[in-house]
């Protein structure tokens, strides 16, 4: 697939509207964003691991991400876009509310990133753009057509990139955990943030990817523990996050 720009729309006005109010915030560790705060460490242990197995980069190294272009698709205010622009990408970070993009840019300038930042959808990344390193965390579950969002993120994948993803299971487990207890009796996230039956097995965005040339080559479970927060693990009943490469 080379036209992104082909697309159907995939931003839900809704949802971004939601994160949209979120975004004097989301740099806050208190704040509305917390767990994405919580969250975030394990999963750029994750990103880290899966840059270092795809291009061979050593482990110690601080920026094995340069020379390449990375895109953070669903960036928020950029809690994924920073550290990829530190490891040295050129590094792009797209997301569907504006006032998300508005702080993201703020906090950039403020840390002395150069990053670029867009108000959008995938759908809207050029056709003839292309980056090593694609990136969509916790962010499929709120799109309006997920096939149509995977064929995007497949087409803005460069020859020989690698695609890192993450997402909620759909599960009783992740039901109870991340709706019923975070959101309507913890108040850990804020309410209304998911949508259960937007949730995808690992089988069905795996089936999605295959059917825009990607191959998944990787699946790890997400979980949270009492003590230790959140793990990465081989449970992947509540969340989980894959690596694909084309073909």
């Amino acid at each position: 697939m080379n036209a992104t720009t082909t697309l159907p729309a995939t931003i839900d006005p809704k949802g971004a509207a939601h994160f949209g109010a979120m975004a004097a915030e989301w740099w806050d560790p208190n704040g509305s964003s917390k767990m994405l705060h919580r969250l975030n460490p394990v999963r750029l242990g994750y990103v880290r691991a899966a840059i270092d197995r795809h291009w061979g980069t050593d482990p110690t190294a601080l920026r094995p991400l340069s020379g390449r272009r990375a895109l953070d698709v669903g960036c928020g205010a950029g809690l994924l876009t920073e550290p990829l622009a530190r490891m040295g990408a050129e590094a792009t970070g797209i997301d569907g509310a504006a006032e998300t993009i508005a702080a993201a840019r703020g906090h950039a300038a403020g840390q002395g990133l150069t990053i670029d930042y867009r108000a959008g959808g995938i759908e809207g990344v050029g056709a003839d753009e292309r980056f090593d390193l694609v990136c969509s965390m916790e962010v499929i579950e709120h799109v309006t057509d997920q096939p149509a969002f995977v064929r995007g993120l497949a087409g803005a994948l460069a020859d020989g990139g690698v695609l890192l993803m993450s997402t909620p299971n759909r599960t009783a487990l992740s039901k109870l955990a991340l709706i019923t207890v975070g959101e309507d009796i913890g108040r850990l996230i804020p309410k209304g943030t998911h949508d259960w039956d937007r949730f995808l097995t690992p089988d069905e965005l795996t089936a999605m990817l295959a059917a825009a040339g990607m191959r998944v080559t990787d699946v790890t479970g997400l979980s949270l523990s009492a003590t230790k927060g959140f793990t990465l693990s081989d449970d992947v009943r509540m969340n989980y996050l894959l690596t694909a490469v084309r073909g």
